[in-house]
């Protein structure tokens, strides 16, 4: 039933935790094989996130988002970005369309699209229903911190199924002293090596939130850099068209056309007839398993 309350959309990164799970258990060389002979360990885990997501933060609606392909526009403005990522181990790759379906089973609504990142597909929605709902993004990529306002808070992966790093709004402002739509600017000019980008050479993470803090933005400090220490200016200087393709890389695109509404979002319940059929699926979540978080 839908809440009378505001509502509360949970918005997960699959690719993150479907990630995170095959290789919490592929380092011991488990792969929770399906009677085909199928790795499901990223799958398996990557239910139970969501499930014990959901049980936990109690969402009124819900949107899986997944990365489609390693190749995005940022791709095309930078060829290094993400070059540097190892392609997937072969026991994972059934596991990204197992994941989907298992999603679909459930009632969750699949998003993703060709040429943007999921990180992309999060930021769109979250800005979409900002002032409608409370928003909880769940991840483990710091990048999302850019995406936090009051009406939205991000809950970090941290240990297990249900241990969070909760990140909201006011904290994000008591820790780094500006607003978090800027957080893409301190990571233009630190860099990203994780993403392949160099931002500025000499430029680390604390110098980065400092520039930041004080000039409030990267146009902010090119603008003023005159007023930097000469070792800064001259590093800034040699890298500015880097810096400013850095920032473009760095930030969130928010402003996806998404053709979808609130509702389409809304948790359905869950019957006896589809719990029973997670035990046909092969997925390695059985209905045993779910009906251990739901009044079903």
């Amino acid at each position: 039933m839908q809440s009378t309350e505001k509502p509360h959309i949970l918005l997960v990164d699959g690719m993150a935790l479907l990630f995170r799970s095959f290789f919490a258990t592929s380092v011991f060389g488990q792969y929770f094989r399906n009677e085909q002979g199928v790795p499901t360990n990223g799958v398996q885990g990557f239910a139970r996130h969501v499930l014990s997501a959901k049980n936990m933060m109690q969402p009124t609606h819900m949107a899986i988002c997944w990365d489609m392909g390693m190749h995005t526009f940022r791709n095309d403005l930078f060829d290094g970005y993400k070059s540097n990522r190892p392609a997937p181990p072969e026991e994972m790759i059934p596991q990204f369309d197992m994941a989907k379906d298992i999603s679909k089973m459930l009632g969750w609504q699949n998003f993703g699209e060709v040429g943007m990142e999921a990180d992309d597909l999060i930021g769109s929605m979250a800005c979409k229903w900002q002032d409608e709902a409370n928003i909880t993004i769940v991840s483990g990529d710091k990048d999302l911190l850019q995406l936090l306002t009051p009406t939205t808070k991000i809950a970090f992966t941290k240990k297990g199924y249900t241990i969070y790093d909760d990140f909201t709004y006011e904290r994000f402002l008591e820790e780094y002293q500006i607003e978090p739509s800027v957080f893409a600017d301190v990571k233009a000019l630190m860099g990203d090596s994780g993403d392949g980008y160099p931002g500025v050479k000499g430029i680390g993470p604390k110098s980065a939130l400092q520039l930041i803090q004080t000039y409030g933005s990267v146009e902010g400090v090119i603008d003023s850099l005159h007023a930097l220490k000469p070792g800064q200016q001259k590093k800034i200087q040699e890298n500015l068209d880097m810096l400013r393709l850095s920032k473009k890389l760095a930030k969130i695109y928010c402003e996806m056309d998404l053709s979808i509404e609130l509702d389409q979002l809304l948790i359905p319940s869950y019957s006896n007839e589809l719990m029973l059929q997670l035990d046909e699926a092969g997925f390695g979540i059985t209905s045993r398993y779910a009906r251990s978080l739901y009044s079903i």
